[in-house]
């Protein structure tokens, strides 16, 4: 299975990465249409600077994600054959559990929608929006590396 991971010295912090996302979960997929009928959605990656790097953040995907255990409404689930968290909006309560707990500050809320906003991997494409937005390739989408200890 595919897994999206960033290569810091890369990344200019341009933000076209959030653009894309932003724009691949709207109703449109035309910016300034999206900007107009105000139908643009809410990222869910984020470009944090730090130290002068910049550092893409998203949802990881954990294999033994903190977000699930503490999803009280069962709306966050694991799916091992796919390597991803899934939601389910229609349980989601919008108790913010699942952003207070993880570790890579990966989740932000939609205060409008009352739901959080994690990465999918651009589930319904062949490869994430943010892959073909990133300018240097600082995004790499690729199948997971096995780390050993």
């Amino acid at each position: 299975m595919k897994q999206l991971y960033y290569d810091v010295k890369k990344c200019l912090g341009c933000k076209s990465c959030e653009i894309a996302c932003a724009l691949a979960h709207s109703v449109t997929n035309e910016l300034f249409k999206a900007l107009k009928e105000e139908a643009l959605s809410l990222p869910r990656k984020k470009i944090l600077h730090h130290k002068g790097k910049n550092y893409p953040v998203s949802c990881r995907h954990c294999k033994d994600p903190k977000c699930v255990d503490a999803c009280m409404a069962c709306a966050l689930t694991y799916d091992k054959k796919a390597g991803m968290v899934l939601h389910d909006e229609n349980r989601c309560v919008g108790c913010w559990m699942c952003v207070m707990v993880c570790p890579y500050g990966a989740i932000r809320p939609n205060i409008i929608k009352k739901l959080p906003l994690r990465c999918d991997k651009c589930k319904d494409k062949n490869e994430p929006s943010c892959v073909k937005a990133c300018p240097t390739g600082a995004i790499i989408w690729q199948e997971e590396i096995e780390v050993t200890k």
